[in-house]
């Protein structure tokens, strides 16, 4: 018994000694990271203030707004608008911009008058005509006049990896010593992008918006107050508005220097002290989700629909909520938080002075807790029952979660992963990590895929883990592409609020039918949906679901037509495109954003063919890669064609139905068809014309008359111009 009791203390004093040393700066286990956020979130959740700040507003460039003012960005004489309609009718305290204007408004008209100008026209009334409208063009002039004298922050963008200047930089708020530089912890950019010189001129206050200390999860939970270019520390654009909020106060640095060890603890602003870490960041202080500050759209401020008292003395950031914008940033509150509300979160931290820190000294105490905790794990739990030794175990941690959440509160951080890890450990370890592990990979796969699969297809990646990845990959999947008919035309009959609503009760069934044939959304254009099968999950079957998806979707759209009639909506219509083939898929992008997506010729052809539905007359038109890869349906062989932007011919096939929903009848009449196809490719051609004229007699089915009429003209063209030697049958296209 003494035997297997020091063995058990051996193994105990190990994993004491384990998290000890792993708790220190000494080395790095990914495993008290993963624990540490994981907990760290759920003690934020619990302790958020929740509710809404109205000290902060957000001036929201949402859909609304984007509908009524135009796409985004928008020319800066409307900014100039927005800017003087904030100060002088709302009298709002400070203005951050969430964007940076890294490129002049060159618009079409400015130019055109300086390209006339060099013609050197000698004529006074042109000549004053011209000045005036250039004056009435100048945006970026305009623009400048209008943020120039006011309590004003715009945005810049650090670069961690390229050494490009953009533009002009403000000068630092303090600068540091090379050598002293050099050891801190803090983000070194080696390049940035700024705003243009008439608008960096403008303005004393510049703040930089990325965040190169993002969590190794994607989330948002630390952001750098400032960061080291050239020996000189450049503010965050929160803490530049926290600054121009309090009437623009001096800032102080408080480097702490240990031997060989740089430190700035904290940043004093005014009477203001603010906490920070090694590497300058801070603790995103998040009071709740998304809503937390008030949004109010940027066309309602514009066209003064807004109580004054809702804006007066406030501060506001110009950012957006849009989806198409992807402003969106992951977070430990909300998975799809607009970024502005980052800024938002810790400006207000920062004001209420309850940005949490950890002291110099919580090193110390976390080490010296894990040498009581172990030790009282290593010898009461000696001499107590299985059942004791759980309800002991239970309390320590249960003392431990409330005196840690006590210091919290307090705005003190003590961490919380090492302590109750070596508790777990000693007491189930291998039970704890597997529960932890497994945990950490559902939510991980959840957050990664769950925008872009249906959530019966996300459960079975979180079944199967070692199925999936976000890497780029070459695999054969089926593409499909399917756009509105005419939707220009639909849209001119229209107005913005009903097209919009158009839009998504048309989209959405068709979606829904996507997810139910297991496809994954790529991505929405404007009125178009690009879905793909056979990934990130492998399937032997994604042509055949994806031929079924596009059948189902065409009779979906035929129901749709009955509610659309009954409100005076015009109908609607699509072509679909598939095409099968070698894809790359997987996450691309840049750091500012990224999508899960195909690229490669194979997806071009999908496109192309869709494209070639209104050529043809047809609903759905698939390539013989498809046809051959999905073949328990009914196709009608259309062409074979050199699609725009490739030099391989393609035969393409209109699907017609399921095989047990195609009659007879329309069986024939696709054999006969295919006959007339032979005899045109033969060149045959009054044999071939017979059969076709004789097709559009029958007056059964009138849905391929455009088809026939196509072959009928072709017929008279080569008749009158015969095709080259040894033509064989293919067509090409000249447009998308």
């Amino acid at each position: 018994m003494i035997f297997q009791r020091s063995k058990k203390n051996i193994l105990n004093f190990c994993i004491i000694l384990y998290i000890f040393i792993s708790t220190t700066p000494l080395i790095e286990v990914p495993i008290l990271n993963t624990v540490e956020m994981f907990i760290s979130d759920v003690r934020l959740k619990m302790t958020m203030p929740e509710g809404v700040d109205n000290r902060v507003v957000i001036a929201d460039i949402d859909e609304a707004s984007i509908r009524e003012l135009g796409r985004w960005p928008w020319n800066r004489a409307i900014l100039a608008e927005f800017v003087d309609t904030m100060f002088d009718h709302y009298q709002i305290k400070v203005l951050g911009f969430d964007v940076v204007f890294s490129e002049p408004d060159d618009v079409s008209g400015f130019m055109v008058l300086k390209q006339l100008d060099s013609l050197k026209i000698d004529d006074e009334q042109y000549l004053a005509t011209s000045e005036k409208l250039k004056q009435q063009l100048a945006y970026d002039k305009i623009f400048s006049a209008s943020i120039k004298g006011r309590n004003i922050v715009l945005g810049m963008v650090f670069d961690q990896a390229n050494s490009d200047e953009v533009n002009d930089l403000k000068q630092p708020i303090t600068t540091i010593e090379a050598a002293l530089a050099e050891k801190t912890f803090v983000a070194k950019p080696i390049g940035y992008t700024g705003n243009i010189d008439i608008l960096h001129q403008a303005t004393d206050s510049v703040g930089f918006f990325d965040n190169p200390n993002i969590s190794e999860d994607g989330l948002y939970r630390k952001v750098p107050l400032f960061q080291l270019y050239q020996n000189g520390f450049h503010p965050s654009l929160a803490l530049a508005i926290t600054r121009k909020a309090i009437g623009d106060q001096d800032y102080y640095f408080n480097i702490q220097k240990t031997g060989q060890y740089v430190a700035i603890e904290q940043v004093q602003l005014g009477s203001l002290i603010i906490p920070v870490d090694k590497t300058g960041s801070v603790i995103v202080p998040y009071r709740g989700g998304e809503g937390s500050f008030p949004y109010i759209s940027v066309k309602d401020i514009m066209n003064k629909r807004v109580a004054k008292d809702a804006l007066k003395d406030r501060i506001v950031i110009l950012g957006t909520s849009a989806p198409g914008l992807q402003d969106i940033r992951a977070t430990p509150v909300d998975s799809a938080l607009p970024g502005v509300e980052v800024h938002a979160n810790i400006i207000t931290g920062i004001l209420d002075q309850r940005i949490p820190y950890q002291p110099s000294y919580a090193l110390g105490v976390e080490l010296t807790i894990i040498i009581i905790l172990g030790l009282l794990m290593m010898v009461v739990c000696n001499y107590l029952s299985p059942i004791m030794t759980m309800l002991f175990t239970s309390t320590l941690i249960t003392v431990y979660l409330i005196l840690n959440l006590f210091l919290w509160q307090q705005g003190i951080v003590i961490f919380l992963a090492s302590p109750l890890l070596l508790i777990l450990m000693i007491f189930v370890v291998h039970m704890s990590w597997g529960f932890v592990a497994e945990n950490n990979t559902k939510n991980t796969v959840k957050k990664l895929f769950g925008q872009y699969v249906p959530p019966g297809l996300v459960d079975e990646m979180v079944n199967k883990p070692e199925w999936i990845t976000q890497e780029g990959q070459s695999r054969e999947l089926t593409v499909l592409f399917a756009d509105i008919r005419g939707f220009t035309s639909i849209s001119e009959r229209l107005s913005p609020q009903e097209l919009s609503e158009l839009l998504n009760l048309f989209l959405t069934p068709l979606t829904k039918v996507i997810y139910d044939e297991r496809g994954t959304i790529d991505k929405y254009i404007g009125d178009c949906i690009m879905a793909f099968w056979g990934a990130p999950l492998p399937d032997s079957r994604h042509a055949e679901q994806g031929v079924a998806a596009a059948l189902k979707m065409l009779e979906k759209v035929k129901h749709l037509q009955s509610s659309f009639s009954a409100r005076g909506w015009p109908e609607v219509n699509i072509g679909i495109g598939l095409n099968t083939g070698m894809m790359s898929v997987g996450n691309m992008g840049s750091e500012y954003r990224m999508a899960y997506t195909v690229l490669g010729d194979a997806v071009n052809l999908g496109a192309r063919v869709e494209g070639l539905t209104k050529q043809y007359g047809v609903a759905l038109i698939v390539t013989e890669y498809t046809k051959q890869a999905a073949p328990n349906f009914i196709y009608r062989k259309l062409d074979r064609v050199k699609v725009k932007g490739k030099v391989e011919a393609v035969n393409i096939y209109e699907v017609v139905n399921f095989i047990d929903l195609v009659t007879d009848e329309l069986k024939q009449e696709i054999d006969q068809f295919h006959l007339a196809y032979e005899l045109y490719c033969q060149q045959k051609w009054d044999e071939a014309a017979v059969i076709l004229n004789n097709l559009m007699s029958q007056p059964n089915d009138k849905s391929n008359i455009v088809l026939y009429q196509i072959y009928l003209q072709r017929i008279d063209d080569y008749k009158a111009s015969p095709p080259v030697k040894n033509w064989d049958g293919v067509y090409s296209h000249q447009t998308k």
